[in-house]
């Protein structure tokens, strides 16, 4: 597949592309589905702790934003509202399913090869561990933690992913970390 750019070298910018996809070029979408799938991706797995109902969602979101690009008020905002749309989502889907018992362990990411098998398990069973004590948080908590410790948002900016003012986000986020510090006290 080729980049779309403005120059040659030059990769275009959101507003651009979403334009262009609003005017139906769908390889200027896939331009877009490309640079922030990952994004969505890492986003919904940590959230949902199951890849599959990750990849749905993403696949959801993707195909919904396109089927619904005209409704986008500002070119610009296009990573905001996958972000909220994502989020979203994955509410939903917590909400709907029945409590799980197991933790899928493949999320963690694999220890370094090179490192020596003690540190590997250590690090797998914190890992397992912090899986866990995300599991703990509730939806909102677990929503407002991700998108700023691990996607790097705002507050303003998760704020309007999940509905909230930034002095409720802010409050969500110091309760998660309390909760994680607690739970994560062992591994210390």
């Amino acid at each position: 597949m080729t980049t779309i750019h403005a120059e040659p070298g030059t990769p275009l910018d959101d507003a651009t592309l979403v334009g262009r996809a609003r005017d139906g070029d769908v390889r200027a979408y896939e331009q877009l589905v490309l640079r922030y799938q990952g994004q969505m991706f890492r986003l919904a797995v940590k959230m949902l702790h199951h890849r599959g109902d990750a990849e749905d969602v993403v696949q959801e979101v993707f195909l919904g934003a396109w089927r619904k690009l005209e409704q986008l008020k500002d070119d610009y905002s296009f990573v905001g509202w996958l972000y909220r749309s994502t989020t979203n989502r994955c509410l939903n889907v917590i909400r709907a399913r029945r409590p799980q018992a197991d933790v899928d362990l493949d999320l963690a990411e694999s220890p370094r090869r090179d490192a020596r098998p003690e540190h590997a398990v250590q690090v797998s069973s914190q890992l397992a561990a912090l899986n866990e004590a995300l599991r703990g948080l509730t939806a909102q908590q677990r929503a407002c933690w991700l998108l700023r410790e691990v996607h790097g948002r705002s507050y303003d900016e998760i704020g309007e992913i999940v509905g909230a003012n930034p002095a409720a986000v802010r409050g969500r986020i110091a309760r998660a970390r309390a909760q994680l510090a607690e739970e994560m006290k062992p591994w210390r």
